[in-house]
């Protein structure tokens, strides 16, 4: 069983490569960008809650995705670039290909491509997506982590 997500107290899990502070978060850039909160079962309902009452959601959809090895959850949208104030806690910024249901960071992708590719980053690198179907890529304490994803159900609001 892989270790929860989430965290109880107020910092991130993650290393600050992955998770943004929003100050630091160029506003501009954001547009069309997906947003990826992590919470705990108990906490979904409330974190759905604020995300529909602060945010002008886009595309009027949240993905909630289960995450398989630990009974934690995802909740996966776009907001508009203009309202970006006060993220919520465990808010990563995430990129999606399509294909095969695959969420990762920048970060995750380059330590992907230095794991296959011997140790070298290299943007010409062709990652074989098939294999990280239906997950999460991101840095975790300086480490490549893949996180098992299942739809858990579509919000439309």
């Amino acid at each position: 069983m892989e270790p929860i997500t989430t965290l109880s107290e107020n910092y991130n899990t993650y290393n600050m490569d992955d998770f943004h502070e929003v100050s630091k978060l160029n506003a501009r850039d954001l547009n069309n960008k997906l947003f990826c909160t992590f919470t705990s079962e108990p906490e979904l309902d409330d974190l759905l809650h604020k995300i529909q009452s602060s945010y002008d959601v886009m595309y009027r959809k949240i993905f909630i995705l289960e995450i398989k090895e630990n009974e934690e959850f995802v909740c996966t949208y776009n907001i508009d670039q203009g309202n970006v104030n006060g993220l919520p806690d465990n808010t990563i910024m995430v990129h999606r290909k399509k294909e095969t249901n695959t969420l990762y960071t920048i970060n995750a992708l380059n330590e992907l491509i230095k794991k296959l590719n011997g140790g070298i980053v290299d943007t010409s690198y062709r990652v074989e997506w098939p294999h990280y179907r239906n997950s999460i890529l991101l840095t975790q304490h300086n480490e490549l982590k893949q996180l098992k994803t299942k739809i858990f159900k579509i919000l439309d609001i």
